[in-house]
C-alpha cells in the first residue's frame, strides 16, 4: 500500500523502468507467499505472542532496509526481507482471532480487522505521499518503522501469551498435513479461484499513481486527497457490504463487484486528461467493487475449508493470494511500457483489457466454489453482563 503510490517519485528518483518498478513491488509478495506457506505447518508449535513479535520484528528491520535504500538493487533486497517476514504475520493474526473469539462473533472481527485497509488509504497513503513530496520518498517507510516500534512494545507489554493451542498434543507432521491440504481435490478449485482474482486485482495497484500524474494530469499534491476520499468510501462502504452479502447472497454481491469493476476499470483505463472530480468519482466506484469482491470472497473461503483443515487452508490460501500479487505485478511490469522519463504509461489500457478477461474468468470459477459451500446454522448469542469482554 505504501510503494504503489510512490510508483510516480521512485521511477524518476531512482532512474528505474516500469518493469524494474513492478519487480520491486512483486519482490514483496513472492517473499511473503513463500514465507508464509513454509511457516504454515509450524504455527500451532510455539506461543503465538512470542511467534508474532519476533515475525514482526523481522518485519521492522526489513522495512528500516527500504528505507535506507538508495538503489534499485538493495531496495529490491530491502523488500525481499520484509516480505520474508511480513508474510507471516496476518496467518499469526487469524489465528490469534480465532483462539482468542467465539465462532459467532468472530465475522464481525474480522470486518473489524478488515477496515483497517481501508484505513491504511484514509492516513497511511495520503499521509505517506505528504511526507514523500515534502522530505523525500524515504520519509513513509521510517514513518511505518516508528509506529511499528511502538506497536512492538505495546504487543510486548500488555499483551498475554496465547498457548492454549499448546495443550493439544498431536503426532500430525506438518509437512503431512500442508502437502495433504495443497493436494485436496476439493480446495483445488478455490485455490485457483483465488490465485486468478489476485492476479487480476494486482495488475493495476502498482502504476496507479504514475497513471494518475503522467496520464490523467493530477499533481502529486492531488494524490493524497484522492487516495484519501477512496478509502473513506471503502471504510462506509466495508460494513455494508458485509451485511449485504450475508442478506442477499455472498455470490450475488461478488457478481456485482465484478460487473462494476469491469465498467469502472474499462473507463478508467481508457482516459486521458481528466478533471479531478471525475478521476475521485470513477475511484470511488472502484474501489467499492474491490471492496465487494474481497469481502464477498472471503467470506465464500471461509465456508470451503473443514474444521480439521482451517488452519492450514487459510495460510496456503494467503500465500496464493501473496505470490498471484506477486505474478499480476511482474505481469503489468511487462505490458505497460514509459519510453521516457517524462512520458505517458503507454498500454495501459491493454492492462485494463487484461484485468477484465481475469474478472470474467474468476467470477466464473466463484460461482463454482459458491456451490461447494455449506450453509450452517448461526447459534444466537446470549446477551452478556457488563465486562464480560473476555468471555468473548
Amino acid at each position: 500500500m505504501v510503494l504503489s503510490p510512490l510508483g510516480a517519485l521512485l521511477l524518476d528518483e531512482l532512474n528505474i523502468n516500469t518493469s524494474q518498478f513492478s519487480s520491486v513491488v512483486s519482490a514483496y509478495a513472492f517473499s511473503a507467499g513463500a514465507s508464509g506457506l513454509l511457516a504454515a505447518g509450524f504455527a500451532d508449535k510455539f506461543d503465538r505472542k512470542k511467534l508474532l513479535l519476533f515475525f514482526y520484528a523481522g518485519f521492522i528491520i526489513g522495512t528500516v532496509l527500504c528505507a535506507s535504500a538508495t538503489s534499485h538493487s538493495f531496495l529490491l533486497f530491502a523488500r525481499i526481507v520484509t516480505g520474508i517476514f511480513g508474510g507471516v504475520i496476518s496467518s499469526i493474526g487469524f489465528a490469534i482471532i480465532t483462539d482468542l473469539f467465539r465462532l459467532e462473533v468472530r465475522g464481525r472481527v474480522m470486518g473489524f480487522v478488515q477496515m483497517g485497509f481501508a484505513a491504511s488509504q484514509v492516513l497511511g497513503i495520503p499521509i505517506g505521499l505528504l511526507l514523500a513530496n515534502h522530505l523525500g520518498w524515504h520519509s513513509p517507510f521510517w514513518m511505518i518503522v516508528g509506529f511499528s516500534v511502538i506497536i512492538a512494545i505495546v504487543i510486548a507489554v500488555y499483551m498475554k501469551p496465547i498457548t492454549e493451542h499448546l495443550k493439544v498434543k498431536t503426532d500430525r507432521n506438518p509437512f503431512q498435513h500442508l502437502y495433504k491440504t495443497i493436494t485436496a481435490p476439493r480446495y483445488l478449485l478455490p485455490f485457483a479461484a483465488t490465485a486468478l482474482l489476485t492476479t487480476g486485482g494486482f495488475m493495476l495497484m502498482p502504476f496507479g499513481s504514475a497513471f494518475s500524474t503522467r496520464n490523467l494530469g493530477l499533481t502529486m499534491d492531488q494524490l493524497p486527497l484522492l487516495y484519501g476520499i477512496t478509502g473513506v468510501v471503502s471504510i462506509i462502504t466495508g460494513p455494508l457490504i458485509g451485511k449485504y452479502s450475508d442478506k442477499l447472497g455472498r455470490y450475488n454481491v461478488f457478481l456485482f463487484g465484478s460487473v462494476l469493476s469491469m465498467i469502472t476499470i474499462a473507463i478508467y483505463t481508457n482516459f486521458g486528461l481528466t478533471p479531478f472530480w471525475l478521476v475521485c468519482l470513477v475511484n470511488v466506484f472502484l474501489f467499492t467493487a474491490i471492496t465487494s469482491r474481497i469481502i464477498s470472497s472471503s467470506a465464500m473461503m471461509s465456508g470451503i475449508p473443514s474444521m480439521q483443515d482451517r488452519g492450514a487452508f487459510m495460510s496456503v490460501n494467503s500465500s496464493i493470494q501473496q505470490i498471484a500479487g506477486g505474478i499480476g505485478a511482474f505481469i503489468a511490469g511487462t505490458i505497460v511500457v514509459q519510453t521516457t522519463p517524462d512520458s505517458k504509461l503507454e498500454h495501459y489500457d491493454t492492462l485494463g483489457y487484461v484485468t477484465i478477461g481475469a474478472s470474467i474468468v474468476s467470477a466464473t470459477l466463484m460461482y463454482f466454489v459458491n456451490k461447494q459451500v455449506k450453509p450452517t446454522p448461526i447459534a444466537p448469542i446470549a446477551p452478556k453482563p457488563e465486562g464480560a469482554l473476555s468471555e468473548v
